[in-house]
């Protein structure tokens, strides 16, 4: 490293990717002069959240320097060392002494900084919190006391439907606790990796929330000034949340700010530049969150953080010709190099844009991972499937499975030509899926681990929580099957209990978890939507419903569900749910994959089951204890794989390939059975005439009867 100037040491501080101790030994080593060493030492700064641009992972990393610098430092860590830290040493109670409260610890939620997240249950109320772990051993020195108190104090007084809540904070001889609001649905990080981009009327939705809670912080004279996808939390009813207050800071009247902070991808000019900077940096990064949510990447996003702030300073960046004009004159305002041309708060959220189209008050789970379906009118089908007696039934337009594209209802959508256009345009932006849905993608992902050299580990040390990524678990996954591929194909039920059927004419047909909302696909991927409570339905897809009802009654009554469930919620009238693409069946296990790109391995003589994200990158067990794993596959490199799941690992890399030569035959003709499936069903090879219809219920599970449940 060259000697170090003070003008260079915001672009060489950024440009590192290294822990706190050890960018501070090595500036302070490497500087020439005694006074710039000294006067270096001196130098404040507040704490800088780093998110390397260019990492595969997308993984974010912190590093930090603060206005007390250790004067000894530990020596960096080698690349090769592959243990995580440890947690911290969490009682299974923890008690909150000053008000009598008792919390039971539960599932590791997550981990960040020098805190670990847990879910903690209120022992007398059972109110369920988010609980914040930080150790004391991570706060000796008095700056990083002063500076979780400033966190505390900004973010206590705080209550908003569009603010993580912070509800307590308390300490006893081994942490410091700060029970949070629970967001289990993750952030908007999370949906960004699955999802890509997403349609303009979800970007309207996410983003007006986002201004609303921007809008309330501005009102209180608070910058948060690490405003970015990871930091917007949501709930379970899919509402946005912001959270993480460990930047942010109180600004009176017109005073400017100095410190250096932020995330790379989402740094207003102004502070890079260092000319001051007060709320118009929250504005820029919510013009930063609307371009990634409707085109899938930053807008000044590049393959060096050189690079990328060299494009924030001159306002470097192109916004897609499919944009629709509202959506791109808000972010070219929030974008604007000048801080005082940039809209306030206030008038981001009177913008246009969020009156130019639909915006739903609720969204359903399944946008996590799938595309709504806003659906327009369809009428080619219903047009020559009218019920007798004349009664007119509502379709909806058929969406693309493979473009996963969707539209507007068509009482929503305006008269205006422009409109209408600039919709169809943003529908058209939304990420396309790959033909294969991501088997290629995974099958490299599973390769290029298993070509490494993985440590091994004990199984016990693998459940660590600082092991685990618990926010890469999947979204959906199949709880229960029935294997009827002899006559009519493959039932299964989702874990949200939503019920579907892969007949074997390749057509598939779902219901949502209320028996609601029914969605038919061709095996062509054209898909239709009808209301089951208004037997909206063709006549011509009579039995495929009759089907799938005795299927979901079978399951219900006799199968033991993989994982838990959930209730109806707000929204589920757009949900757009994964359906079982192709499978097979070997002596040993299952093999599913659905059209989100998640594969599922149930083993039938452990009963354990394994799915694996190719868009998250990660693996999730469910083992016999029904315990859920997810880890990364990037940390099972670095850090050690338990021989039992690399057993599972180097078998699911042969069932992926399989799974990816089932697909090739589908896809050339959607008609034709791949000849594994038939091979795998051998063993229901005494079944007669009789089937699901006989006797108006399914056949018990016996020896030699027509169905085959595994849980």
């Amino acid at each position: 490293m060259n000697s170090v100037k003070g003008k260079d040491v915001i672009e060489w501080f950024f440009a590192r990717r290294v822990n706190t101790e050890n960018v501070i030994q090595e500036l302070v080593t490497h500087c020439n002069d005694r006074k710039e060493r000294f006067s270096l030492q001196k130098q404040c700064f507040e704490p800088v959240d780093v998110y390397p641009v260019s990492n595969e992972n997308n993984e974010k990393r912190s590093v930090m320097i603060m206005n007390r610098m250790p004067n000894i430092a530990k020596q960096p860590q080698k690349s090769s060392q592959r243990k995580e830290k440890a947690p911290p040493e969490v009682p299974a109670v923890i008690t909150d002494k000053e008000r009598g409260t008792y919390y039971e610890k539960g599932r590791f939620l997550g981990k960040g900084g020098f805190a670990h997240c847990y879910e903690l249950t209120n022992r007398t109320t059972r109110e369920i919190v988010a609980g914040k772990v930080v150790p004391k051993s991570m706060l000796v020195k008095q700056y990083q006391r002063d500076k979780m108190a400033q966190e505390v104090h900004i973010h206590r007084e705080l209550c908003h439907p569009n603010i993580v809540k912070l509800f307590h904070f308390f300490e006893d001889s081994l942490n410091v606790y700060i029970t949070l609001e629970l967001c289990a649905r993750r952030s908007l990080m999370e949906l960004h990796k699955r999802r890509k981009a997403v349609t303009e009327p979800e970007a309207r939705y996410f983003t007006h929330q986002v201004v609303e809670g921007v809008l309330y912080l501005h009102d209180l004279k608070i910058i948060h000034r690490d405003m970015k996808l990871g930091n917007l939390f949501l709930n379970d009813d899919l509402v946005v949340k912001i959270g993480d207050f460990g930047l942010a800071t109180t600004v009176d009247g017109d005073e400017r700010k100095k410190t250096l902070c932020g995330t790379p991808n989402y740094i207003a000019p102004e502070v890079l530049n260092k000319m001051g900077h007060s709320f118009e940096v929250d504005i820029w990064a919510v013009g930063c969150i609307l371009y990634i949510l409707l085109f899938g990447q930053p807008p000044f996003e590049s393959k060096s953080l050189e690079e990328t702030y060299s494009r924030i300073r001159h306002n470097n960046y192109t916004i897609p010709s499919i944009s629709s004009q509202p959506a791109a004159s808000l972010i070219r305002k929030m974008l604007d190099p000048e801080p005082t041309r940039r809209p306030t708060a206030k008038q981001v959220h009177r913008d246009i844009f969020f009156k130019s189209g639909f915006m739903p008050t609720r969204l359903p789970v399944s946008c996590l991972t799938m595309v709504p379906k806003f659906g327009g009118h369809e009428t080619s089908m219903m047009e020559e499937n009218v019920a007798p007696g004349g009664v007119n039934q509502r379709g909806q337009r058929p969406l693309n499975g493979r473009a996963g594209l969707a539209a507007l209802p068509q009482h929503m959508i305006s008269n205006n030509a422009e409109r209408e256009k600039a919709q169809q345009q943003a529908a058209e932006a939304t990420f396309r899926e790959p033909e294969d849905a991501y088997l290629s993608q995974l099958f490299h992902q599973v390769a290029v681990l298993l070509e490494q050299r993985i440590p091994g580990i004990e199984e016990e040390e693998a459940a660590l929580d600082g092991y685990q990524s618990p926010e890469c678990l999947p979204v959906f996954w199949i709880s229960k099957w029935v294997d009827y591929s002899d006559k009519y194909g493959i039932g299964y039920q989702l874990c949200d209990n939503s019920v579907g059927v892969l007949f074997n004419d390749n057509s598939r047909i779902m219901l949502d978890q209320a028996g609601n909302e029914l969605t038919y696909i061709e095996k062509s991927n054209k898909e239709h939507y009808f209301s089951m409570n208004a037997r909206e339905f063709p006549q011509t897809l009579n039995k495929k419903v009759t089907l799938l009802k005795y299927f979901r009654s079978y399951m219900n009554d006799h199968l033991v569900k993989a994982g838990e469930g959930s209730e109806q919620r707000a929204g589920d009238d757009l949900a757009r749910l994964p359906t079982l693409r192709v499978w097979f069946r070997t002596k040993s296990a299952i093999v599913l994959h659905l059209s989100n790109g998640t594969v599922q391995i149930n083993f039938f003589n452990d009963h354990v089951k394994m799915m694996m994200c190719p868009l998250m990158q990660a693996v999730t067990f469910i083992d016999q204890n029904k315990r859920m794993l997810t880890y990364k596959l990037s940390n099972l490199q670095r850090n050690g794989c338990p021989e039992k799941f690399l057993h599972r690992l180097k078998y699911a890399k042969t069932m992926i390939e399989r799974l990816m030569s089932d697909a090739n035959v589908v896809a050339q003709n959607p008609a034709r059975q791949p000849e594994v499936r038939g091979m795998a069903t051998a063993r229901s090879a005494s079944a007669g005439s009789r089937g699901p219809l006989h006797g108006g219920h399914l056949p018990q599970t016996a020896s030699g009867s027509n169905i085959h449940p595994r849980r």
